[in-house]
Order: structure tokens, then C-alpha cells, then sequence
């Protein structure tokens, strides 16, 4: 080898040198930066996954609460009816109770409504035609002085009495009876049939 060529040979052999140390620091460099951002992402990550475990912790809690409150409102609305059942039976029955014992429930109730003794008393047609003057005598047994009679007027009630004088009304009439008692009673009526 001539002269240059040891000098080229040479040039090369350093700039080779130069460029595999450059190389080399590079890798470091680039080493040394993915370490970094891999742990960045690695932080990322599981902060990402937290935070995604406590939204979905807390979208479950929020459901269980939704689920809970209108699992309530459906008991409560079940109960309700219920309640709503039990009187309505309970006007039923009172409305088919025997004979002598629906003509005293209707005397005493004509009996308690009545202030001067001298009302008449309105059915509906049915009770009107079959128990209104029985009723009117066990009435008027119970009044000190009383003359109720039956009004030729009747009434679309499913049962009871309205004594009236006049204008004046007392709604004694079954449905209304009860209506007057479900505030009362309601609460009674619901411990019997949700106790536990």
C-alpha cells in the first residue's frame, strides 16, 4: 500500500472509530430515554387503570343506589295496593254484611249523623226499596226524639246512607265511610299486613 491509501486506510479506521463511539453514545442515549419513557407510560398506565377501577367503582355504587331506591318504590307501590285491596274489600263486605247487621251498621250511622232528628234518610235503589224503612225505625229507636224517614230521592252509592235535611248532607255512604277512615287506619292496616 502506497502512501495514500495507508492514509485513507487510515482516515477510514478513524472516522469508523468516531462514527461506531457515536454509535455507541447514541445507544445509551436512546436507552436511557425508552427506560424513561417507559416508566412515564408504566405510570400512565396504572394511573389510568385506577382511576378507571374508581369510576367504575363508583358508576356501580350509583347503580346499586338507583336499583335500591326503585326497588323501595316498587314495595312501596306494591303496598300500597295492597292497602288499597284491604279497603276495598272491607267496603265490600260491609256493604254485604247480613241483613240485621247492614241495617244496624246504617242505623247507627243515620242515627250519629243526625243533628235535629228530622232528616230523611237517601239510599240507593236497591237498599232504599229493601231496608229503608227498617232502617229508619232502628234509627229512630236510637234518637231520643227521632222521626227520620226514607226519602223517595236515591242515590248512586254502592251502599250506606246520606241523611239529609234540606241542603245539607251528611255522607254516610259506604265508600265514603271509608275513605273518611283509610288516613286513620292506614297506617294500622299496613303494620297487620307487613309485619315480619
Amino acid at each position: 500500500m502506497n502512501g495514500i491509501e495507508k492514509i485513507i486506510a487510515r482516515l477510514e479506521a478513524d472516522a469508523q472509530a468516531e462514527i461506531d463511539a457515536l454509535n455507541a453514545g447514541s445507544r445509551e442515549e436512546i436507552d436511557a430515554l425508552m427506560a424513561e419513557y417507559q416508566s412515564k407510560a408504566d405510570t400512565a398506565y396504572l394511573n389510568a387503570v385506577r382511576d378507571g377501577k374508581a369510576a367504575c367503582a363508583l358508576r356501580a355504587e350509583r347503580m346499586a343506589s338507583s336499583a335500591e331506591l326503585e326497588s323501595r318504590k316498587e314495595l312501596l307501590s306494591f303496598k300500597q295496593e295492597l292497602v288499597s285491596e284491604v279497603f276495598s274489600r272491607a267496603a265490600e263486605r260491609l256493604a254485604k254484611l247480613p241483613k240485621e247487621e247492614y241495617i244496624a251498621f246504617l242505623a247507627a250511622q243515620a242515627a250519629k249523623a243526625a243533628s235535629t232528628g228530622q232528616e230523611e234518610l237517601v239510599f240507593n235503589a236497591a237498599d232504599s226499596a229493601e231496608l229503608g224503612s227498617a232502617v229508619a225505625k232502628a234509627a229512630n229507636k236510637l234518637l231520643a226524639n227521632g222521626r227520620l224517614t226514607v226519602s223517595s230521592e236515591t242515590r248512586d252509592i254502592p251502599g250506606g246512607v246520606i241523611v239529609k235535611q234540606g241542603d245539607i248532607e251528611t255522607n254516610c255512604a259506604i265508600d265514603t265511610l271509608i275513605h273518611l277512615r283509610r288516613n286513620d287506619l292506614a297506617s294500622q292496616v299496613a303494620e297487620i299486613l307487613f309485619a315480619t
